[in-house]
């Protein structure tokens, strides 16, 4: 223990590295028991929990089992993991007291006070027994004692440590039971030594942390403490955890380069800005370089280094993780932060700004070697790793870096000369010799393979022919591999850079392909910059492959394009110009060309605004055309091709009915071309920007701002495969008769009108199908134009049309009617007229007022003329004034239709009957129409050898309905005038005459003389008393007339015609008078609800024998005639119960003042002025009818509520009656075959009802809780 101290030899960091534990005591012990103890260590895991919440884990535990010396222990300030000892171990096999006291106490006790020097708590006594040594000594004490006494003197408060381990050599269960418990214990002090240390350094290393903000703080000395952490971890094959503290230092060191950058420095940065010297690439191929990490900690590395040391660590980590993978994918991100680093540590300038006493620079191209080498590096490394169906399953991680190592060597080929057409000169040259000098000798691990990147890189800058060859291999290996897996716009875009190789190496049939693909990729994703820069390429190829029609057609795009500068516009536009004003070879030879790109059609008018034009008319078509170029341009002729079309039938088609399809300003606007571009509305969603800030936990000081897009994954994701969006040089021109051409246009920059006129010739439709502008041989042409775009020729026949003013002709006023005549292709000349043929019920009435106007066909009046109207007895002649063709001559004539109202049909409606109740509907729905007359008139015209027909209907504006009405023997006549229109009238001198001059009759009004005012809707009622002297007619034959003219008018200067209603009234004198009265019980003043009372209907006749009682109903007895009547009584009101008979037959003496008296009890059922019950009566027509045989089938179908008597006796059971139904079915079953007796009711004006009217007081009875009322 007290041997001089040695120094230590350096700690190899590799993976072989394990906790240290120390051993003391007995080596030759411990040798024999090491082999043993080594494998079976690590057998068991054991669970690791550790601080902070974070999840327990299951270790395997191993260790590096070393001769305990005192150097080896710690001292203050030491904080390396790596040699630092976590369990001391002393071993003994002591049997013997004797030696136990001698040697072995005191050796013990220096190695104790050893460790307590060093404050170390962490150890362990392992006592050995041996079973042989037991048997070769008698004397020694149990082995209990030994440990007892080692327990007493070492291990007063901590007797577990000290152990037992039996015969560790040999095999049997109480040796395997021993060896367990040893190996548990064992790894539960490793395991406690481990979480007390590694706490002890975490925490250490947080506060090392939380003082970077102060002077003097070294990240490289954080480096190295952190990854002090990390090797333990990796130590103890926690490899995620150990990437998880690279990470953290990664994250660190960018946070600070990031805010170097912002202008917030830290002083330790400035040595990093040291000139980059080396550049030769990572280093992957060893787990760790010493060489690298001994720079970082002198703080001699530069960025590069400390990058490079960094992602090398990563990289082991990941591939024990099994995640290479994650490896090419971390590599792609450092290289491109690496370049942006070097730039915001400016150590590309010189001097730099924020170092200004260090003169640091990255020579040319060195850059670009480190990112090619570390490309490489990865790449092989991970190759190394997998196999190739893994790979080739994986390429979407790697296929970056390939991107990227392309792009690296094709700018190393552009910076030394390497693709130039003349090859490298001597400045290129130096400048190579220093890139390869920088990257320094190929490393020992790479110098036997033969494709290292050290090699590649070397051989690819040797000459022009060996670039060539890498060059072409990186490239089409990428293109290839960005194929496979669907990114066909990186694709196309290494294909581009490939295209500008070629390109450079003046082989531009290579280059062509390349740059129509990435054409092709770019326009149908939409980007406009770089569409417009692989245009300017793709015109240069064509320019040198001498492709006109193509580089013309690319160089008209590149002159319209917004994206280019203004000269360059102009540059391609001159292109264009210049070859239409060369001399052509052959004649007739064109440069058909897309005009999309040299003008845009915006809008098209017509004049006329409708396109509709007769034959013979001039149309006037204006376009509106937006010039992309940006000079004036001399156009030599614009053309519209035009084709034509006669449909089906089309001679039936008018001006009219074309003028309905088409636009009403005849402005016909085209919508924006579509783009080369895809825009929003075809597919691709707008951007979804937004903004972004980070704030800082501590003080929430905001730190970094920025923009996202949210729908990234819609802009971005691949589109389908379809056609080319650019447009195809192949534009077929048509031929065509018809052609609207203008000459000599200058179209200045933006928008132009360019104006055609045609005279119209055939009829038909002329469909507009391409635009041409030629300057030159160079033709632009639209080949379709979109929306249609049609005017129409027509060759019209002349036609008459008559149509009222109004909705409705009305008869009996002046009604105006418009004639319009469209003269078509005939000319009218003076004379011409029209022939009316006169209708004897409608007159024309001719006023000197009356004039002609005649339009033109686009309504514009072209002159006016009085019409020439004369008439005779059979026709009225109207001169028409004259007028050309496809003009319209438009007058107006008053027509009157005399007034007069249908006659009254009798046998439909005869007075006094009461109207069918099943017609009445019909009547209902009929009462607010108004009756109609036809007139049919002749027209001859001039153009026509054939007459034409008109009809025109009058409605009568008025609706009369007669009724009679009945005082006893007195007669009224009442008429009914309903004004059905929509005016007002006046109406006088109403008058209502005896047409069979009835000497005897007088007809005496009840009216007033003044004019009545009928209103809409209204009615007029006008009455009459009939008077005669003797007996009266059987009917009466009346005409009702009355003037009427239209109220709130100027007068008429034509005197209008009354207008008349006739009507026949039929049995109008009174035959029958019946009165009903109602007796109270005896012994009662009033009628009270419930109790019985009297009713008695008397029945008188007022005439003798009259013709209209000769019938089959009258009989003949010795002393009178008689005849058979039916009465019935009836409450309508439902306010009477009729108790026994309510109706019967009884035998009318026919004399005058002959009466008969019924009686019967009725009851009242509610209480108050009761109406009187209704009493019918009718004719009691016998079976033996001649008559029976022609009844009416209406007369039985429309009186329900009358009976017949199945019996036939002279006096009738109302509860025997049955209606015509239930006596239908009686006589088909029990008189079938036999007639049966019907029933006749009298007219209205013959029974006068003298009790119509009357009510008597009913009063409650006293018993009722509730009371009803009847109020009528």
């Amino acid at each position: 223990m007290d041997t001089p101290e040695e120094p230590l030899p350096p700690v190899v960091y590799t993976m072989e590295n394990k906790p240290i534990v120390t051993c003391a005591g007995d080596q030759n012990l411990f040798t024999s028991i090491y082999p043993t103890l080594s494998q079976q260590l690590p057998r068991e895991p054991m669970e690791w929990r550790r601080s902070y919440g974070r999840a327990p884990k299951m270790i395997h535990l191993e260790s590096n089992f070393v001769q305990f010396k005192e150097e080896l222990l710690p001292k203050d300030g030491n904080k390396a993991l790596l040699t630092f000892p976590f369990l001391h171990i002393y071993w003994t096999e002591c049997c013997d007291t004797e030696v136990y006291k001698a040697t072995v106490k005191d050796d013990l006790t220096k190695w104790q006070n050893v460790l307590k020097a060093h404050s170390s708590v962490d150890w362990l006594i392992v006592v050995v027994e041996n079973d042989a040594k037991k048997k070769n000594k008698t004397n020694i004490l149990p082995r209990t004692s030994i440990v007892d006494k080692i327990r007493n003197d070492f291990c007063n408060k901590q007797s577990d440590r000290c152990v037992v381990l039996s015969d560790p050599l040999k095999d049997s269960s109480r040796t395997q039971e021993s060896w367990n418990a040893f190996l548990t214990k064992l790894r539960t002090l490793l395991l406690m030594s481990f979480t007390k240390n590694l706490g002890k350094f975490e925490d250490d290393m947080r506060t090392l942390r939380e003082k970077r903000t102060e002077p003097g703080w070294s990240f490289c000395d954080y480096f190295m403490v952190q990854e002090e952490l990390a090797f333990v971890f990796e130590m103890l094959q926690q490899f995620e955890d150990a990437l998880v503290q690279y990470d953290e230092l990664d994250a660190l060191f960018s946070q600070y380069v990031v805010n170097f950058g912002a202008g917030d420095g830290a002083n330790w940065l400035t040595f990093f800005c040291q000139p980059v010297k080396s550049w030769n690439g990572l280093v992957l191929r060893k787990p760790i370089d010493m060489e690298k990490r001994e720079l970082i900690q002198r703080q001699e590395a530069t960025l590069l280094d400390l990058r490079s040391y960094l992602f090398s660590r990563q990289c082991t980590l990941l591939l024990f993780l099994q995640r290479p993978w994650e490896v090419a994918q971390r590599a792609l991100e450092l290289l491109h932060s690496c370049v942006q680093e070097l730039k915001l540590l400016e150590v590309s300038r010189t001097p730099s700004a924020r170092c200004p006493t260090t003169r640091v620079s990255v020579p040319p191209g060195a850059l670009d070697c480190w990112v090619l080498l570390s490309c490489l590096e990865v790449l092989q490394r991970i190759e190394g790793c997998c196999d190739r169906a893994q790979i080739d399953s994986n390429i979407a991680h790697t296929v970056g870096l390939w991107s990227y190592a392309t792009g690296k060597l094709k700018s190393l080929g552009y910076l030394c000369g390497l693709v130039s057409e003349k090859g490298p000169n001597s400045e290129d040259l130096n400048r190579t010799v220093d890139l390869l000098a920088g990257l320094g000798a190929e490393r020992p691990e790479t110098a036997n393979t033969a494709q290292s990147p050290y090699k590649k890189l070397k051989e690819a800058l040797s000459s022009v022919e060996a670039f060539e060859k890498h060059y072409l291999d990186l490239s089409h290996a990428t293109i290839e591999m960005y194929t496979s897996i669907g990114r066909t716009r990186s694709a196309k875009f290494v294909g581009k850079d490939l295209a500008e190789f070629y390109m450079r190496k003046r082989s531009p049939q290579k280059a062509e392909g390349y740059l129509q693909g990435a054409l092709k990729n770019y326009l149908a994703e939409g980007w406009a910059l770089p569409v417009t820069h692989t245009r300017k390429q793709l015109a240069e190829c064509q320019k040198h492959l001498g492709q006109t029609s193509s580089y013309l057609q690319t160089s008209s795009l590149l002159a319209g394009d917004q994206h280019l500068a203004e000269e360059e516009r102009k540059y391609f536009c001159q292109e264009i110009l210049s070859f239409a004003g060369r001399p052509v070879d052959s004649p007739g030879h064109r440069v058909v060309l897309p005009m999309q790109s040299f003008a845009q059609l915006r809008d098209l008018h017509f004049d006329p605004s409708h396109a509709v034009v007769h034959a013979g008319g001039t149309l006037s078509v204006d376009i509106t055309m937006h010039s992309q170029m940006p000079v004036p341009i001399h156009v030599d002729q614009i053309a519209v091709n035009v084709h034509f079309s006669i449909e089906r039938n089309s001679y039936r088609k008018t001006a009219e009915w074309l003028t309905k399809h088409r636009t009403p300003n005849g402005i016909i606007h085209f919508p924006p071309e579509a783009s080369p571009l895809p825009s929003t509305q075809s597919g691709l969603s707008a951007l979804e920007l937004s903004e972004v800030f980070e704030r800082s936990p501590s003080d929430n000081s905001l730190t970094t701002a920025g923009i996202i897009c949210r729908n990234v994954h819609l802009l971005l994701r691949r589109q389908e495969s379809g056609p080319a969006l650019d447009t195809p040089s192949g534009v077929a021109l048509e031929d065509g008769a018809y052609v609207l051409r203008c000459s000599s246009v200058t179209l200045q920059p933006g928008a132009n009108k360019v104006s055609f006129r045609t005279q119209a010739k055939e009829p038909g439709t002329y469909t507009l199908r391409q635009l041409c502008a030629s300057v030159g041989p160079v033709w632009f042409v639209l080949p379709h134009i979109y929306p249609i775009v049609q005017y129409d020729v027509y060759s019209q026949e002349p036609q008459l049309h008559v149509e009222p003013l109004a909705d409705s002709l009305l008869a009996g006023i002046p009604q105006k009617v418009k004639f319009t005549v469209t003269t078509g292709h005939y000319t009218v000349k003076n004379g011409d007229s029209l022939q009316l043929s006169n209708v004897e019920a409608m007159l024309i009435l001719c006023r000197a007022e009356h004039r002609a106007v005649v339009y033109s066909n686009s309504r514009e009046e072209s002159s006016t003329a009085p019409l020439r109207i004369q008439s005779s007895d059979k026709v009225t002649s109207i001169g028409l004034p004259a007028a050309p063709a496809y003009h319209v001559i438009e007058f107006e004539l008053e027509v009157l239709s005399l007034p007069s109202a249908p006659a009254a049909n009798r046998e439909s409606d005869p007075l006094g009957t009461p109207e069918p109740h099943r017609k009445q509907k019909d009547r209902q729905r009929t009462d607010h129409c108004m009756i109609t007359t036809d007139h049919k008139v002749s027209i001859d015209c001039p153009w026509s050898i054939y007459s034409t027909v008109i009809a025109l209907t009058f409605s009568v504006p008025f609706r009369t309905t007669h009724s009679l009405l009945s005082a006893g023997t007195r007669k009224y006549v009442q008429v009914c005038v309903q004004n059905l229109s929509d005016l007002d009238f006046q109406l006088s001198d109403s008058n209502l005459t005896d047409t069979g001059d009835e000497a005897d009759l007088q007809l005496t009004p009840l009216n007033t003389q003044s004019p009545q005012h009928v209103h809409s809707r209204q009615s007029v009622l006008f009455v009459w008393e009939l008077r005669w002297t003797r007996e009266p007619p059987p009917a009466l034959h009346c005409r009702f007339s009355v003037g009427f003219c239209p109220a709130l008018e100027e007068p008429l200067t034509v005197p209008l015609q009354p207008y008349t209603y006739e009507f026949q009234v039929e049995n109008f004198f009174t035959l029958y008078t019946v009165r009903a009265e109602i007796a109270p019980p005896a012994g009662a003043e009033f009628c009270k609800t419930g109790s019985l009372c009297s009713l008695e209907v008397s029945i008188t006749r007022l005439a003798d024998l009259l013709d209209v009682d000769k019938d089959e109903a009258l009989t003949e007895s010795d002393e009178c005639f008689s005849t058979k009547l039916m009465y019935e009584v009836v409450d309508n009101s439902s306010s009477w119960a009729v108790c026994g008979k309510s109706c019967g037959v009884i035998s009318m003496p026919v004399s005058s003042q002959a009466t008969h008296r019924v009686r019967m009890e009725v009851m009242p059922l509610f209480a108050g002025y009761l109406p009187l019950p209704d009493v019918r009566l009718f004719k009691y027509l016998p079976h033996h009818s001649a008559h029976s045989s022609q009844l009416d089938a209406d007369s039985w179908i429309e009186n329900d509520s009358l009976s017949v008597d199945k019996h036939l006796d002279d006096h009738l059971d109302c509860s025997s009656i049955r209606s015509r139904g239930s006596g239908h079915s009686v006589s088909s079953s029990e008189h079938k075959g036999l007639p049966m007796p019907r029933l006749q009711a009298l007219p209205t004006g013959q029974v006068f009802n003298s009790s119509t009217g009357m009510q008597i007081l009913v009063l409650p009875s006293q018993d009722d809780h509730v009371l009803e009322v009847s109020v009528t």
